[in-house]
């Protein structure tokens, strides 16, 4: 008998474009032999949106108005197996989802509330891996209050790491709101950015040197497995929104050509990652390589990577032998397993 799936797209974040971009890549694959589908797209308003208006909002890219509240849709939804919230960002990607579909009893794909919440905020996810062991950048935090108040001490906590350096949003993915500040000239447009986005802002310390950028996909819910470990190369000074999702801006290698020593050590702090963060399903975990020094610092966690066509965690798996079909199948599964 097919299981049947609903899938949530859209949502109220700076992402959800691409979330909508990821879920036609997603309906295509999910083998109809197993799964009946039924695509609800969320509104920029928060509404969820019936059959007819999620169908033009997936080809048109965008869903900005119309739906129902989300409680009475959520609670429509006894007759479903599962929930694949392939939601980006606030709203969606950061426990506020996850709570809700756990109130009304359906398995989702992906991590649960704890692990999405502390690993959306990069401040948490942070704190967490520190207490891990795991090697950082270093970072300082600055509060929007902070910024409206006492604006010299925030520029003080930035002349302590040094230029350049990178300000972000502290629950935003998709390289949204990020600035790289080279002079202190700089850094008050980009906090502004920044602070316009969210009420907390990472202000992080740059490598000495332009790092190779390595990137790893994991798999699973209590007995994770390491994808190989794929590398990004692009022009830009660093990888941001248009190099993510234009075609042909980045170069993907997978595996990535690093020392065999370099990739084990990457899909062990990955693996380390998922556990402290209390991940679910999948991540895709990234890393900086400092190639003269041979040191690895990890980057960013992100619980609903993209999966679109020049998404980096479908291609990660695709290089172990598993399928785009195939791995969004096994998602479903692990979802069903947690049940």
């Amino acid at each position: 008998m097919k299981k049947r799936i609903l899938l949530l797209a859209g949502g109220q974040s700076g992402e959800h474009e691409v979330s909508l971009m990821s879920a036609r890549s997603v309906l295509a694959a999910l083998p109809r032999d197993q799964f009946d589908v039924t695509p609800v797209a969320i509104s920029k308003q928060g509404r969820w949106l019936p059959p007819t208006d999620t169908r033009q909002a997936l080809e048109n890219g965008s869903a900005d108005s119309g739906g129902d509240l989300v409680l009475h849709r959520v609670a429509s939804a006894e007759g479903y197996d599962a929930v694949f919230p392939l939601l980006h960002g606030p709203m969606g990607e950061d426990g506020t989802v996850q709570g809700l579909l756990t109130l009304a009893g359906i398995p989702f794909v992906g991590s649960g509330v704890l692990g999405s919440a502390v690993s959306m905020d990069k401040v948490m996810t942070k704190q967490v891996l520190a207490s891990a062991g795991i090697p950082q950048v270093a970072w300082r935090l600055a509060v929007r209050r902070e910024w409206s108040s006492d604006g010299d001490g925030v520029r003080a906590r930035a002349a302590e790491l040094g230029f350049p350096l990178f300000v972000k949003p502290a629950n935003l993915g998709s390289s949204l709101g990020i600035s790289k500040v080279h002079g202190p000239e700089e850094l008050d447009a980009a906090l502004d950015l920044a602070f316009s986005l969210d009420r907390r802002v990472i202000l992080e310390a740059m490598t000495a040197s332009r790092p190779r950028e390595l990137e790893v996909g994991v798999l699973g819910n209590d007995a994770p497995i390491a994808s190989p470990v794929g590398e990004l190369r692009f022009g830009a000074e660093y990888y941001d929104y248009e190099t993510k999702y234009t075609e042909g801006r980045a170069e993907v290698h997978i595996p990535a050509p690093i020392p065999e020593d370099v990739a084990r050590r990457v899909r062990e702090l990955a693996l380390s990652a998922f556990r402290a963060l209390d991940c679910a399903g999948l991540a895709r975990v990234d890393f900086f390589y400092l190639e003269e020094s041979g040191e690895l610092v990890l980057n960013e966690v992100n619980t609903m990577p993209g999966f679109t066509q020049t998404s980096m965690y479908p291609k990660l798996f695709e290089a172990a032998g598993l399928g785009y079909s195939e791995l969004v199948t096994r998602l479903v599964e692990l979802a069903l397993e947690e049940r």
